[in-house]
C-alpha cells in the first residue's frame, strides 16, 4: 500500500519530464551526432573566413599588378617620349671629338711639338 501511495505521489513529476528527442535518435537514418556536427559547423565557418581572406589578398595582389603594369607603361611611355626627342640630331661644331683637326700635312693634332727620327738622340735646343 505505501508503494502504491508512493508511485501515486511520484506521477505527476514524470509527467514533467521532458519527452524522447526523437530526431535525436542514434538509431534513426540521418542521425548526427552532435560534436561532430559542431565541428563542422566550426569548419564551415573558418572556410568561409579563409575564402573571404583569399579573396581579399586576390583583390589586393590584382591591384598591385595592375598598379605595377600601370607604373610601367607609364615609364616606357615617358622613355619613347624622351628617345624621340633625344632623336634629333644636335648642333656639333668642329665634328665633336674627331673635330678640330688642322690643316697640317697629316691632319693630326698633337700636344707636343712634332718629332722626326733621331730628334731624341741628337737635341738640338
Amino acid at each position: 500500500m505505501k508503494r502504491l501511495l508512493i508511485l501515486t505521489a511520484l506521477i505527476p513529476f514524470a509527467a514533467l519530464a521532458q519527452p524522447l528527442n526523437t530526431m535525436n535518435n542514434p538509431n534513426q537514418q540521418g542521425y548526427v551526432i552532435p560534436s561532430q556536427q559542431r565541428m563542422q559547423t566550426e569548419m564551415m565557418s573558418q572556410q568561409q573566413q579563409q575564402k573571404g581572406m583569399l579573396n581579399q589578398q586576390l583583390r589586393t595582389q590584382t591591384q598591385m599588378q595592375q598598379q605595377s603594369l600601370q607604373n610601367q607603361m607609364n615609364t616606357n611611355t615617358q622613355r619613347v617620349q624622351q628617345g624621340q626627342v633625344r632623336e634629333q640630331p644636335l648642333p656639333n661644331k668642329n665634328g665633336g671629338m674627331l673635330g678640330g683637326m688642322t690643316s697640317s700635312g697629316s691632319g693630326q693634332q698633337h700636344m707636343l711639338p712634332p718629332q722626326s727620327n733621331g730628334s731624341m738622340l741628337n737635341p738640338q735646343n
